[in-house]
């Protein structure tokens, strides 16, 4: 019409200006039509071309910064101390209940050896040794070395170090290096420190007898398995990962084989007891002949984190030495990945830790720090360690020292080229040697016999833990049907009632929480187009301040007024988007453009952008999150609980009728999300169900996460209480589907068949049968489309 009006300008000036008016009504309506199509009702336009997937993930890393800042708070409001008078015997008891928490956030569950004491023994490692002394390494001022072990639990040793002196000990000392320090190096018989760097020599020196434990170190070489796949990341990653679904840490490890080193000290004293009273005298400085009972601990860069540690969870240390290592922890997400710790800022950070110290004397010297960098090039988390700003230490050590109070706790020097001073001060608290003679090294020792190997020993540490690890996974399907036994699996009435308590357990220990959303959802669409019948639409949802829901609406154009059409949410995988689901113009060879595929059958569908992309920085947000408690999962299940409420407020959407139905990572998303969103009716998790722990502990499968980039798999404990299995049966009573190609290689067949049996029976026990199945195809790591189309259409009402 516009074209007939422009040729035929001219030819009637009274009828031109009437077309022209027409032209102007016609062209206005029409920009009218297609203002209304660029949104849906009853939101706002959106407008801009950033990248919302790359936002989010920003977004969500925000939130965490001022969750940090605002944790660091509310953990003071647990620390509060009254202004009472408190004994030195009535402030331990105060925190009973914190260093009990702390000891659960490390991950010391395991009781040491129950076979009886702890045996030491020299090491059967040695080779070469004179007849100067049996396995005797070398002689030093005062004192003699050996090579030993001792038992700690299972097949779980402790090797290092024991440096017995000529004389009557005057007290005990486990001497811990850093990871990266031998214990040669520790005691002078190795080079690689100065001498007065040498903390466990000169505690030697001083009569001291001491263990100098071997920590696992950073190296890469070789943190795989021997036989089947290397990794580029270390042997701790490697460690961490394992023993963290298992309810394990690397730090807690260590911790183990300390105190055992502890338990053979003990037990080898002459006997007597240690009294509060005779604490108090050597505080006071009266006294100078402590008894020999008297335990300490020293430790630099890594060391000095488990002489923290270890004396805040063991009150049997009467006086600790931290060197290299004490500072705020808000930053604990940038250190390497083997000192995250979930929840740990919930409650504590050193100078809680520090706290649980008092009223044992605790001595801290932060003037040299190991430098520490790791790079994501070779697969593993990135991370530093550095020496903290000068006044955030003296900030934590401040708050260290309102929380204890009256009682006198931690003395603090700063001075990098002081190294050791508070050494001789600490070995007073221990020994009542003089604490103003600053004592100066002996003469070098001298060796005896070889060396021990140090890689094959901390190999051996290495894999002892690894194999421990593996237990572990073995035996954590027994310790879920323990953690289960609470639930009646054969009653519909008694699980359903039960189940409530283990949901909750799940939210709270597994998932992380935070807060409902904060702010209205404000919701911003923009129309994207229509194709075979399905109008398309980008969707922003507001959840909290920086944390958004965004994803892509498919809406059919044959809804009639007043009709209700139920809603199928399409989740992506591992660096997807909702492009990958529901864009015609991606065809992808996961998705199949199944969110496009269901709406050209009638089902509304939205395709979610969940926070899963861009490689190392998701994962680093993650890392940042887990000190505090919480997962991606704590935000997607905010976003998806907005995204769900919003979809039920639609005129053409049936809120009782929405499903989840997500392909590999989006399939992990719908083993979590429906557990903790009500408003999903139904699940379907595609190329994703396995025997989940196997899966990412399994030191022996090729298909081990274990082996990967992938550092954000490990759940905290979820070994011990939650696989697939267990998810379902929370997911329960609600219909549940598992779709698996034969070729795919997240897991085998038979592992996803022996997972699977254990959720069909728990809806056949519970009469129910016909809300489960599992389609197996002859295809690869993708969207079959076949039965669960035809599952989707059954459950939620609608033919095709």
């Amino acid at each position: 019409m516009a074209g007939r009006l422009w040729f035929e300008w001219g030819m009637n000036p009274a009828r031109d200006l009437r077309r022209v008016l027409l032209l102007a009504v016609v062209l206005g309506l029409a920009g009218c039509a297609a203002s209304a199509r660029e949104m849906l009702p009853g939101t706002r336009l959106l407008t801009g071309t950033n990248d919302l997937a790359f936002e989010m993930v920003g977004g969500i890393a925000r939130f965490l910064n001022r969750e940090g800042a605002s944790n660091t708070v509310r953990r003071a409001d647990l620390w509060k101390w009254n202004g009472e008078k408190l004994t030195l015997e009535t402030y331990v008891h105060r925190f009973d209940s914190n260093r009990i928490r702390l000891r659960e956030r490390l991950g010391l569950a395991d009781p040491r050896d129950a076979r009886g004491p702890v045996t030491l023994r020299h090491s059967a490692a040695i080779a070469g040794a004179p007849a100067v002394a049996p396995h005797e390494l070398a002689r030093g001022s005062g004192f003699r070395a050996y090579a030993v072990s001792w038992t700690v639990f299972r097949g779980v040793e402790g090797e290092g170090l024991l440096l017995l002196p000529d004389g009557e000990p005057k007290g005990d000392v486990i001497a811990v290096p850093d990871c990266e320090t031998t214990p040669e190096q520790f005691a002078g018989l190795a080079p690689g420190l100065q001498p007065r760097q040498q903390l466990a020599r000169l505690c030697a020196e001083q009569g001291c007898r001491v263990i100098v434990p071997c920590l696992v170190d950073r190296g890469t070489e070789p943190a795989g398995v021997l036989g089947l796949k290397p990794t580029g990341h270390s042997k701790r990653e490697t460690l961490w990962r394992a023993g963290y679904e298992m309810g394990r840490t690397v730090i807690g490890y260590e911790l183990q084989r300390i105190f055992a080193a502890a338990d053979w000290l003990e037990q080898t004293r002459r006997p007597g007891t240690v009294s509060w009273e005779v604490i108090d005298l050597l505080k006071a400085g009266k006294g100078s002949n402590p008894p020999h009972e008297f335990l300490g601990i020293v430790g630099h860069g890594e060391g000095g984190l488990l002489a923290l540690y270890a004396a805040a969870c063991d009150t049997r240390f009467h006086t600790t030495y931290v060197s290299g290592y004490f500072g705020p922890k808000e930053q604990l997400w940038e250190q390497p990945i083997d000192r995250n710790v979930f929840g740990l800022l919930r409650e504590f950070s050193d100078a809680e830790v520090g706290a649980l110290v008092a009223p044992r004397t605790l001595w801290l010297e932060t003037g040299q720090y190991p430098e520490v960098t790791q790079t994501d090039a070779h697969g593993g988390a990135p991370g530093r360690v550095t020496r903290p700003d000068e006044n955030a230490i003296t900030l934590e050590f401040a708050r260290l020292q309102k929380i204890a109070g009256s009682v006198p706790i931690g003395h603090l020097h700063n001075q990098p080229d002081r190294f050791g001073d508070y050494l001789s001060r600490f070995l007073f608290s221990l020994t009542g040697s003089n604490p103003g003679v600053m004592f100066e090294p002996g003469s070098s020792p001298e060796l005896s016999a070889k060396l021990p190997n140090a890689g094959e020993r901390t190999l051996r540490q290495y894999r002892q833990v690894l194999d421990d690890t593996q237990w572990l996974m073995r035996e954590g399907e027994y310790a879920r049907r323990e953690y289960w036994k609470a639930a009646p699996l054969q009653s519909f009435s008694g699980f359903t009632n039960s189940s409530k308590w283990y949901r909750e357990a799940f939210r709270t220990n597994v998932i992380g929480v935070i807060p409902k959303a904060s702010v209205p959802p404000d919701p911003q669409t923009r129309f994207l187009g229509e194709t075979n019948g399905v109008r398309r639409y980008e969707v922003v949802l507001q959840v909290h301040p920086d944390v958004f829901a965004h994803g892509i609406l498919c809406v059919p154009v044959d809804i009639k007024p007043e009709e209700r059409r139920p809603v199928v949410v399409c989740q992506h995988g591992l660096e997807g988007r909702p492009t990958d689901v529901s864009d015609p113009a991606v065809n992808s060879q996961y998705y199949h453009q199944y969110g496009l595929r269901l709406a050209e059958r009638g089902f509304v569908t939205f395709a979610p952008q969940n926070p899963y992309i861009g490689g190392t920085r998701f994962r680093q947000v993650l890392h940042q999150a887990q000190p505090l408690g919480l997962t991606l999962w704590s935000f997607m299940i905010r976003q998806h609980e907005v995204l769900t409420d919003w979809l039920a407020s639609q005129p053409f959407v049936d809120p009782s009728r929405i499903a989840f139905y997500g392909l590999s990572y989006g399939g992990k998303s719908a083993m979590r999300i429906p557990i903790l969103v009500d408003r999903y009716c139904l699940s379907i998790c595609s190329a994703d169900y396995n025997e989940w722990i196997w899966k990412n502990v399994s030191a022996r499968a090729n298909y081990s996460y274990l082996f990967n980039n992938e550092y954000d798999m490990p759940e905290w404990n979820l070994g011990n209480t939650f696989n697939y299995a267990e998810m379902s049966w929370l997911i329960f009573p609600r219909p549940f589907m598992v779709e698996r190609g034969h070729d795919d290689g997240v897991a085998p067949d038979e592992w996803v068949a022996y997972e699977y049996a254990k959720t069909r029976r728990h809806y056949v026990k519970m009469g129910m049968a016909d809300r489960t199945e599992i389609e197996f195809f002859d295809g690869p790591h993708s969207i079959h489309g076949v039965g669960t189309f035809a599952f989707l259409h059954r459950h939620l009402g609608w033919g095709h």
